[in-house]
């Protein structure tokens, strides 16, 4: 298992927020998968075949590049028998060897030799996902390793901390037949969500006061399978600041077979949190017990096929209409730059009320300097992504008593050192 020193040091690199756009899907094994997962329990080609992959480092041409990825099959591997597969994706500055080491998330120690787990590894050392490229990797070592070896076609499973949690994201987004289920730890839409219609079941895990990663960013990509599966509308319970405690809670109304879990912690960015304790570490983290149950709570056969509801269901997501507008009021916007990297930033304005009475809603309008692009923007609604911007309070944070503030933060491309110019705040 990691180090709780190597975790902290992943942390402080994981702040880089680059936003991609996810490519197109995959042709040959996206069309297979489909048929085999419309159906009962579907084996791959590899099952009764001498394999001839074995545990460790493998290589693999895809896309036009050499990638690689960590392969670990199960001790007394029976050619047979269909395993479960899980695909654990590194978080940035990580590696597919970090995630080996540390057994997959933790989830290899409880597998008991029942799972085939398979740690890719990103170029960069993330998951930027270009046009695509990580979404090709994923379907070129699934089809790799489901000729080889005996893949339980109904079994198959992502997860991944930070950038990684990213990356699963993307998966369960443009996978939806392929893949069974999703944890996303501490993580947020870097990775691209190309699709992202269809149910997958989904397990989220974030800390309530992430400083790479905000909280919102990990309910507002919850909320996308919240909304595919059916599930109820609510905002789950979390744990207060300074209980050193976590949180589940399984969504209500969802559709059979595609449950939506949400798992909030007292701490900061990280994939080990302990309750009771405000040191992660691996090997005393509830995370995994609580990943691994939720995974193996799926039986071998096919999810239901039922059509998703014709109507959209309740969502906890910002309304897309205006929210209304109330009496006059003085705001002003602050801006500080968050974190910034190679090519990106990641930046937040405060927006406070001045005045002596409630506004209800804001209105906040800047200029970001030349060659930079907002790629996207939480806890408020913008009008453009370059030059002038304006940004607007979502549904649930327009209203601001006297000397009461709230946030909004975005990611952008460009260089960071230039601040954003022209600020200003206005409230009706």
């Amino acid at each position: 298992m990691l180090k709780h020193r190597h975790l902290l040091s992943s942390m402080a690199a994981a702040a880089v927020l680059l936003a991609a756009t996810a490519g197109a899907l995959g042709g040959g094994f996206r069309a297979m998968t489909v048929a085999a997962t419309n159906g009962t329990l579907a084996t791959t080609a590899g099952c009764g075949k001498a394999p001839t992959l074995t545990s460790g480092t493998r290589t693999i041409q895809s896309g036009g590049q050499n990638r690689s990825y960590i392969l670990r099959i199960p001790d007394g591997y029976d050619r047979n028998h269909p395993y479960r597969l899980i695909f654990g994706f590194h978080w940035l500055n990580g590696s597919a060897s970090s995630v080996a080491s540390a057994g997959y998330y933790g989830l290899a120690p409880l597998s008991n030799n029942s799972t085939i787990f398979v740690a890719p590894q990103g170029i960069d050392a993330g998951w930027a996902n270009t046009n695509g490229r990580d979404l090709t990797l994923f379907d070129d070592i699934s089809r790799q390793v489901e000729n080889d070896l005996c893949v339980d076609t109904t079994q198959r499973f992502a997860l991944g901390w930070s950038y990684g949690g990213a990356m699963s994201y993307a998966v369960a987004c443009a996978r939806p037949t392929v893949i069974r289920a999703v944890t996303v730890l501490s993580g947020a839409n870097l990775s691209g969500c190309n699709g992202g219609t269809q149910p997958v079941a989904y397990f989220g895990i974030h800390g309530l006061y992430d400083s790479v990663l905000n909280i919102s960013m990990g309910r507002s990509i919850r909320d996308t399978f919240v909304r595919n599966n059916g599930c109820t509308a609510q905002n789950p319970r979390e744990p207060s600041r300074g209980s050193l405690t976590h949180i589940t809670t399984s969504y209500s109304g969802c559709r059979p077979g595609y449950p939506v879990q949400w798992a909030a912690f007292d701490g900061d960015h990280t994939p080990s949190p302990v309750d009771g304790s405000s040191s992660p570490n691996d090997a005393r983290t509830w995370t995994s017990g609580e990943i691994w149950r939720f995974f193996t709570q799926f039986p071998s056969t096919a999810p239901p096929t039922t059509a998703p509801p014709t109507t959209a269901p309740p969502t906890t997501a910002p309304p897309t209409t205006p929210p209304p507008t109330g009496g006059p009021g003085t705001c002003t916007a602050t801006y500080r730059t968050v974190n910034s990297w190679p090519g990106g930033f990641q930046g937040e304005v405060v927006v406070a009320n001045a005045g002596t009475t409630t506004i209800d809603g804001w209105t906040v309008r800047l200029t970001l300097a030349g060659g930079q692009a907002i790629s996207s923007l939480w806890n408020g609604t913008h009008t453009a992504t370059a030059g002038d911007i304006t940004v607007r309070n979502a549904g649930y944070n327009g209203t601001l008593g006297a000397n009461a503030s709230t946030a909004f933060g975005f990611t952008a491309t460009g260089d960071g050192a230039t601040a954003p110019g022209n600020i200003t705040c206005t409230s009706p």
